[in-house]
């Protein structure tokens, strides 16, 4: 089964309560269901359009991530229709907790009002002038084409006992004119990519574990390494090609770019917001009494 990328679903069902736009909020289509609770297109597209750049970025690359958030939230609903038929929700610490989520809600959604950047910021120039600024920094990681081998170890095999797959799969790499690919399409346990020789394709250095990247490095194109034992198995890297480092150019960056720019001057309008608004009020803390309740909480 694909890995989803849990951070990625958490935050879309997180912006289920956001407020719809108005393009959205008559499509009452059903596009998932379980029992008597529907989800509607409003809903996922509600979530769609409150997601931050480069997470719908990452939605249009893979959406089985939506399809699996969609499954996540049906389960979250299922939990609160349980919670409230037991009356969790009428508890006095439920509604206390209720309450100070409501009170966080308004506050931080008043925020974000007031430090939204204008639409039309960052403008080109001041896009371009962030990529001169930052070139050094603006770098795209080199990358690795790579196939691999891998063979599972029985849970709790400590690596430490003789396997005979990962010896007769060594035996087949060092025979003349050793077909890897043929041998990871019979061998390999890695059920994504046994079918495709083995190939992973491109990955960049950065995201390579660094047991695999310490060996990958090192080798030269089509060379083949050495088992290297991680905790699921072992894994015998191919190194098919390998891109080196480059400066991004402008327009693989230029989203990324935008969306910082935004950021960095939505936080610094709500920081001066707040700064000029602690300044027309008289504030007073007890440091002495504030100071206790941390002893106390230590405790």
């Amino acid at each position: 089964m694909k890995k989803i990328n849990i951070r990625f679903a958490v935050l879309l069902i997180a912006s289920v309560g956001a407020i719809q736009s108005a393009a959205w909020a008559e499509d009452n289509t059903v596009v998932a269901r379980v029992d008597d609770i529907e989800i509607h297109a409003s809903d996922i597209q509600s979530m769609i359009e409150n997601l931050p750049a480069r997470e719908k970025e990452a939605l249009l690359r893979d959406p089985a991530v939506l399809n699996q958030s969609v499954r996540m939230l049906l389960a979250q609903q299922l939990v609160l229709k349980e919670a409230k038929a037991k009356q969790w929700d009428k508890q006095a610490a439920t509604v206390a907790l209720i309450e100070k989520a409501r009170d966080n809600v308004v506050v931080e959604s008043y925020l974000q009002s007031i430090s939204k950047p204008d639409e039309q910021y960052p403008s080109e120039t001041d896009l371009k002038t962030a990529y001169d600024a930052n070139k050094a920094a603006l770098v795209v990681p080199r990358q690795f084409k790579l196939a691999q081998i891998y063979i599972a170890t029985p849970k709790g095999d400590a690596g430490d006992k003789s396997n005979p797959k990962l010896d007769a799969v060594k035996k087949s790499l060092k025979q003349a004119n050793a077909d890897f690919g043929a041998i990871a399409l019979t061998q390999s346990d890695d059920k994504n990519t046994y079918k495709n020789n083995g190939e992973l394709g491109w990955l960049s250095e950065k995201i390579l574990q660094p047991e695999i990247r310490a060996k990958v490095v090192e080798l030269t194109k089509n060379a083949i390494s050495e088992p290297i034992r991680m905790s699921d198995g072992w894994h015998i890297m191919k190194l098919l090609d390998v891109k080196e480092s480059r400066q991004a150019s402008f327009d693989e960056v230029r989203s990324r770019l935008a969306e910082q720019l935004r950021l960095e001057r939505s936080r610094s309008t709500r920081q001066a917001y707040l700064t000029d608004l602690m300044k027309g009020h008289q504030f007073s803390v007890n440091e002495l009494a504030v100071s206790g309740l941390l002893s106390k909480a230590q405790k």
